[in-house]
């Protein structure tokens, strides 16, 4: 017998999906995937202090904050595989979910499996992760440890420069890190950059390493044009050199935008086959915020269940 429905993704989006369509009497299977690390729980497992998510007045940790989410599936019968999803088959009806372990068919997916953040695999990166280092100046920007000091960011497209200048709302300086001469985002964020008190862009320059013992002290700088190195002392570094989308499970099953991620009809997240949902930042390249993706994983659940019902298909 297939599943009503079967959702891939274990961060809020997907954990929300499950908490409505369970509510809905769904009887929904999540699928919860395995980080880089070996463990579920999306990116919010590799975060610190969460202090922008509703309902934590005194912020959350991010781990405890996905454990939280994991309780409240668990205790509406979501029916939880700690499982990487191997292969998906969209070609007929119902639809196939392989993983290492089991075969299930679906007559819906909503697909949650998030977005991953591109790194520089710096050598002291790991040691640093979350100790002074990040790849979302909006998500944790605000946190005590950056407060007052000089902050140093990578990239150069808008992202680079909409974090750059949110973060002067914070630092006392910002340092922008490009390894061109020239940024690559949109006329009115180079002028904001350019002309902002705070900022100072650094060109022709790339990072080497990030240095400190329990929390950043500093970067390594390389000069692209010299090769010279230099150090440069510093109290947080963040990464705005994109995400990649994790759908690879889907090339040419589902209509991807240039840059991998799904793409969903207008005010919904009905992707281009019908009884396919996405949400989160599998489908989220501006927001990419664990409210916001709980958001969308209402919708998709919400979405989800309207569809089965049309189509006779709830039990």
């Amino acid at each position: 017998m297939p599943e009503q429905v079967i959702i891939i993704g274990s961060g809020p989006a997907g954990h929300t999906a499950a908490l409505y369509t369970a509510r809905a009497n769904l009887k929904p299977v999540l699928f919860e995937g395995m980080t880089a690390g070996g463990i579920a729980g999306g990116q919010l497992m590799t975060t610190t202090e969460v202090e922008n998510y509703p309902g934590f007045p005194d912020g959350i940790q991010g781990p405890e904050l996905m454990a939280a989410f994991r309780k409240q599936s668990l205790r509406f019968a979501t029916r939880l595989f700690t499982e990487d999803v191997a292969r998906v088959d969209l070609s007929q009806r119902p639809f196939t979910v392989v993983s290492d372990e089991r075969t299930l068919t679906t007559h819906a997916l909503i697909i949650a499996t998030g977005a991953t953040a591109k790194r520089l695999n710096l050598p002291g990166e790991r040691r640093l992760w979350t100790r002074g280092m990040s790849a979302c100046a909006v998500c944790d920007g605000a946190l005590p440890v950056f407060r007052g000091k000089v902050l140093v960011v990578v990239g150069g497209g808008d992202s680079a420069a909409e974090e750059s200048t949110y973060l002067t709302k914070f630092a006392s300086k910002v340092y922008l890190v490009h390894r061109r001469e020239q940024l690559r985002a949109s006329k009115i964020m180079q002028e904001r950059v350019l002309r902002h008190p705070k900022i100072e862009v650094l060109w022709n320059t790339v990072v080497t390493d990030v240095l400190g013992e329990e929390v950043v002290s500093a970067v390594r700088l390389q000069d692209v044009t010299t090769n010279r190195p230099r150090d440069l002392a510093c109290g947080g570094l963040f990464y705005a050199i994109g995400f990649t989308p994790n759908t690879g499970l889907f090339t040419g099953q589902l209509n991807m935008d240039p840059m991998g991620y799904l793409i969903t009809k207008p005010d919904s997240t009905h992707t281009s086959l019908a009884g396919v949902f996405a949400c989160g930042d599998v489908q989220d390249k501006r927001y990419r915020q664990a409210v916001t993706a709980a958001g969308s994983g209402c919708m998709a659940a919400m979405d989800c269940e309207r569809w089965l019902t049309e189509e006779g298909l709830t039990s």
